[in-house]
Parts: C-alpha cells; structure tokens; sequence
C-alpha cells in the first residue's frame, strides 16, 4: 500500500481520463480495443513513476510540510533507494510498452513527459520561480499528445486543444491549494505565487485564468466542431468555476479557496468524460 502512495493513484487516473479523451476525439469511432489497453497501460506506469520520482525528489521539502509529512518515504514507510528503484522501474516498463505496442512516437512523448514533470518541474521549476505550475503545466499536457500519437502515428489539433485547456486549468487548480497552505509552502521555502506575490495577486490571477478556460473550451463551438452536449457542457462546469473564482475573490477565505479547489479536480474529470461519452454515444 505505501508503494501504491507513492503512484499517487488519483492523479493518474484524472491523467488517463485525459488521455483517453483525445484517443476517441483524435481517432475512428472504433478504437482497437487492445491498442487502448496498451495506451492507458503504458500511461498508468508513466504517470506512477514520474509521480514516484517526484516523491523521492521532494522527500526533504516533504518532511517539513504538515500536508506531506506522512507520506511514505518522510514518514520512514519505504527507503529512499527503493522508492528510486520502484520509479526508475515503472518509467522504464512505460517506455517499452508504448515502443513495443504502440508506435515509437507515443514512447518518445512519454518518456519526455517523464522527463518535463520530474526533472524540469521538480528539481527545477518548483524551487525556483513563482510561475512554476504555470510552465510546470506543460508536463500535465504529456499525456494527450500521448494519446493523440497512438491512434494517429502524429499529434493532432485535437490534442494541442485539450493541452491549451490543462495549462489554463493548472494554475487555478494548485494556487487555490496554495491559498489553503500559504505557510506551509513559505516555510518549506517553496516559492509559490501566494507566499512571494501575496494572497490579493493569486486571487486575480486565478480569476484571470478561469475567463481564459471558460473561453477556450468553447472555442471549437464557434467553430461549429462540438456538439450542443458539449458546448452545453462545457458552459456550465466552466461557468461554475468562473463564479467560484469570483467568490474567492470576494470572500478572500481558505474555504473558498478549498472549494474552488476541490471543484476545480470535477471539473477537468467531467469535462473530459462528457468527451469522451459524447464521442462514443455519438450524441
């Protein structure tokens, strides 16, 4: 159980969701079963171990965070050296799943996924800059040009679009946490934007990118490319977080904060689905 912690289970799956969406948005109507088995499996590992690593990267900020401090490896359940191996290993048997069952194009966007959130993000963007989750967000972008690639041998527009939507959606997401653990994050000596630029600032910017994600998402309807579900859809899970944006804004509290936060994981999950159900449904 401690290892399977260490995957950060919940996260992967909301990244296989969105991996999934651009399989069935980027390819036929039928997918080869077996080629999506593949695809989510190889996922699944990469986002294990890229989370892994991550973990056994961040074990010395971990253990100065309340949040954090009783996951596996602060918390003395698994040895560093193992979690190490335990990712190199999931990372590794991602690569060759998606080389040997895929197409070369899906491992190589894959294993540079791995690459982006471990090493460009956690050794480096998170420690370094304010604007961390913003570029960061790139990393979370892997998994749609994953599956783009491994129906369609490319990265189709399908797939830049739904990256466009995880970059807008990323900041709102972590810095309505960060709002919640503002000291948590200035005493571990993580710069994120409401310990270095103040809570007002990362108010604004989180109402800023909700606008921009509402208008992104609706983009394909005025291009008459989406379906009345999804543009429906899409208009009230992105009005919503709009509004909860306002609201902290307004209210300028952890609970909005938390509220917004929690909402914001709904909503990139739903979103997806409704894709993904509208594609197979043929709504």
């Amino acid at each position: 159980m401690s290892y399977l912690r260490l995957t950060k289970p919940r996260s992967v799956a909301l990244l296989l969701v969105t991996a999934l969406a651009a399989m069935v948005m980027a390819g036929p109507r039928h997918l080869p079963p077996v080629l999506v088995a593949l695809t989510l499996l190889g996922g699944a590992l990469a986002a294990a171990g890229a989370n892994t690593l991550n973990c056994y990267l961040d074990r010395d900020l971990d253990r100065l965070m309340p949040r954090t401090r009783q996951r596996p490896l602060p918390s003395g359940l698994v040895r560093p050296s193992r979690a190490l191996g335990f990712g190199l290993m999931l990372c590794l048997l991602s690569v060759v799943i998606f080389a040997v069952g895929v197409n070369p194009l899906s491992a190589l966007l894959a294993a540079a996924g791995v690459f982006y959130y471990v090493v460009v993000y956690t050794l480096w963007l998170k420690r370094a800059t304010p604007m961390n989750v913003v570029i960061g967000g790139g990393a979370g972008v892997m998994p749609l040009l994953v599956g783009s690639a491994a129906v369609t041998g490319t990265i189709s527009a399908w797939a830049l679009w739904f990256g466009s939507i995880i970059l807008l959606w990323t900041p709102p997401h972590f810095w309505s946490l960060a709002l919640v653990r503002r000291e948590e994050y200035r005493e571990a000596g993580i710069p994120m934007l409401p310990a270095v630029r103040g809570e007002g600032e990362t108010r604004r910017q989180i109402l800023i990118y909700a606008l921009l994600l509402l208008l992104v998402t609706l983009l394909p309807a005025l291009a008459g490319l989406a379906s009345p579900v999804f543009v429906v859809s899409a208009a009230l899970l992105g009005g919503w977080l709009l509004v909860r944006a306002v609201l902290l804004l307004r209210q300028a509290t952890p609970e909005a904060a938390g509220q917004l936060y929690r909402y914001s994981i709904l909503y990139l999950a739903v979103l997806f689905c409704s894709l993904i159900l509208e594609r197979f449904t043929g709504a």
